[in-house]
């Protein structure tokens, strides 16, 4: 089973109560920001009267998951893309492979991590809905079976001629993700990207690596240890000044 969101562009009120939702439910700081931060893992953005949904796409095979060399980026059995800030080294390739841009950093932390939407991994589990999903007024934002979903905007877009897009946004792009998206105006003018393609852009990064499979064990196991290193050495420091 294979779980994700799907996101009505047509339905959106831009109340923001998804993106409160998301920041309690995950116990991020401070307000929500305009953009996607560390702290702010959704957002929504109106363009021209149009509303938009911005947050970590769950593709179906992750780049971010590919590319990390200690495994701190997963893909639950469920579906969610999961983070584990503790296995992070902060090498920070998740970033600069993931072809949504979604990961963001900590600059502002003395030992950073990621932030992105993990899709209430927890609530998943326990088969309940994420907290966006819950919280949205107008269902614009619903969650299920990838499947199911697929065949709802199939449905929506049927019943509804002239009001959508031709195309559900998350099929195909990058080899298809978990957050699905339906909208009345062309996918590009919301800000979405819509030159990825249909092959997920790991399956690149896996033909680079199968090539180099000893420089990778290696290097990932360099920068662990550095990572280990640089870790310990700022306990050592905070307890050497508890005892001054």
């Amino acid at each position: 089973m294979t779980v994700g969101l799907l996101f009505d562009s047509t339905r959106c009120i831009a109340c923001g109560a998804c993106a409160e939702a998301c920041k309690v439910q995950n116990h991020l700081p401070g307000p929500v920001q305009e953009e996607c931060t560390a702290y702010t893992w959704t957002t929504v953005h109106t363009v021209e009267d149009h509303n938009i949904r911005k947050l970590c796409m769950h593709c179906l095979v992750p780049t971010c998951v590919s590319v990390c060399p200690v495994a701190a980026l997963t893909k639950s059995a469920e579906g969610p893309v999961v983070y584990d800030a503790e296995r992070c080294m902060g090498c920070r390739y998740c970033m600069m492979a993931c072809p949504f841009d979604v990961p963001k950093y900590q600059w502002d932390r003395a030992i950073p991590a990621v932030g992105k939407c993990i899709m209430c991994t927890d609530l998943v589990k326990k088969g309940q809905p994420t907290a966006c999903a819950t919280a949205c007024p107008v269902a614009a934002t619903v969650f299920g079976e990838r499947k199911d979903l697929i065949m709802d905007a199939t449905e929506r877009m049927r019943a509804n001629p002239g009001t959508y897009q031709d195309h559900i946004y998350g099929i195909k792009e990058a080899g298809g993700t978990g957050v699905l998206m339906l909208a009345g105006v062309p996918y590009g003018k919301l800000g979405l990207k819509t030159d990825l393609g249909d092959e997920p852009p790991s399956m690149h990064t896996w033909q680079v690596l199968s090539k180099v499979p000893d420089f990778v064990g290696v290097w990932g196991a360099s920068l662990y240890a550095v990572h280990w290193i640089t870790s310990r050495r700022d306990e050592v420091a905070k307890f050497e000044g508890r005892d001054e």
